[in-house]
Parts: structure tokens; C-alpha cells; sequence
């Protein structure tokens, strides 16, 4: 179950985003996902968002060495929220090489990863989205953790100043296989007094209830 500090964090999201679920308290094992969660996988499609989730081409300057391995993340999905109304969407394309020996800490990496969130009320629609700069993709069976500093954000929106900040955000990874039930993610929201550590993100808990991501560990 996620703790009451853990669900500020995430709902960091929302509050810092000005949008209004700072009465949300359900965790999501508390709340469990709807029963159509289970049945996506891979191929579910996932439909267009009121603002795309584009990504600009994942950028190098040098070539993989010869006796490196290198994983990749790629996809968008979307997770499930407890409260009805929430939109919140994560698309990555990642990427890092690492030492053939076997160290857990990649010798660099690369890529983007953006987080759009959209919240429906009787209001009308409000959504927010900031684009991170991979700094770190650590990789371990069907599991990744994604770490980035933000380089862009919704122009006058509330993430718009954590660009001059370069705060850092970070997402985990269940890549569900087969059968194996729905993929899930896992959100840290973004740091106030402190710095989120390179690498590092909370556990994959909340389920993919739309699209999915294609996982490659160290090949």
C-alpha cells in the first residue's frame, strides 16, 4: 500500500499542477483497478490525448562500443488513477549502454520521457506535461527505472518554472510479459526541499490500463 507521503508525492502531480485532487486519498491498493486493466497489453491502442505526447528523436554524439550491452524502454501508456476524471499518461523512448562485467549502473544514457496529466471536472478539462532529459535507465528482467532532468513544460503552467530549477523526475517500469497480467508504473513526483536521487524512483505499482512499452534488458 502506498503511504500517505508516498501519495503526496504522487499527487504532486496534481496539487503542484493546479489542478484539483488534493481530496484524493485512496491508494492503489486500496481502490483496486477497474477489471478491463488485466486484459491490456502491448497492443492496446491508446487514444490521441488533447495534448500529444511527442517525443523529438532520441539524440547520441557517439556510436555504442563494440563490447558494451545496451538496454531500451520505448512506448506510452497510460495508469490507472483511483479517482474518476484523471488522465495521466507517461511516453518514453530511453536508452543506456552498459559495462559487458555486469555493473548495475549504466555507463551513460540517453533519450527522453514525458509526463501529461489532464484532470476533468465540471469545470472542464485542465492537463499539465513536462519533458525530461534522460539522465539515468537502469534495467533488470522485465523491470526500469527511468530518471530525468526536466527540460521543457506546458509554456505558463506550474512546471514551467522547475525547467530553470532542472528539477529532477523519475518513473519505474513492470513490463508485463504475456499472460503475465497488466504492465504497471511508478511515479515520484517532483522534489520539494531536496533533489531526487539519479536513478532512482519508486515502485511500479499503479496498472497500465492503456497502451504499453517494449523492454529490451542488456542485449
Amino acid at each position: 500500500m502506498i503511504k500517505p507521503t508516498r501519495r503526496a508525492a504522487v499527487l504532486a502531480l496534481t496539487a503542484a499542477a493546479a489542478l484539483t485532487a488534493g481530496g484524493v486519498t485512496a491508494s492503489w491498493a486500496d481502490d483496486p483497478a477497474p477489471t478491463s486493466a488485466t486484459a491490456v497489453n502491448a497492443s492496446t491502442p491508446v487514444s490521441p490525448a488533447p495534448n500529444p505526447l511527442k517525443l523529438p528523436a532520441s539524440a547520441r554524439t557517439t556510436s555504442p562500443g563494440t563490447d558494451t550491452k545496451i538496454s531500451r524502454l520505448k512506448g506510452e501508456g497510460r495508469m490507472y488513477f483511483p479517482a474518476p476524471g484523471h488522465d495521466i499518461r507517461i511516453k518514453v523512448d530511453a536508452h543506456a549502454e552498459y559495462d559487458p562485467n555486469g555493473a548495475s549502473t549504466p555507463l551513460k544514457s540517453w533519450g527522453t520521457f514525458r509526463i501529461y496529466h489532464a484532470m476533468t471536472d465540471a469545470n472542464g478539462t485542465q492537463s499539465n506535461w513536462g519533458e525530461m532529459q534522460v539522465d539515468c535507465l537502469t534495467t533488470g528482467g522485465p523491470t526500469a527505472t527511468v530518471t530525468g532532468i526536466m527540460v521543457k513544460a506546458a509554456p505558463g503552467g506550474p512546471w514551467e518554472p522547475y525547467v530553470a530549477k532542472k528539477a529532477r523526475m523519475g518513473v519505474s517500469f513492470y513490463v508485463a510479459g504475456k499472460g503475465a497480467g497488466p504492465s504497471r508504473l511508478g511515479l515520484a513526483g517532483l522534489p520539494e526541499g531536496g533533489d531526487l536521487t539519479r536513478c532512482m524512483a519508486p515502485a511500479a505499482d499503479a496498472p497500465v490500463i492503456k497502451g504499453g512499452y517494449r523492454l529490451t534488458d542488456r542485449k
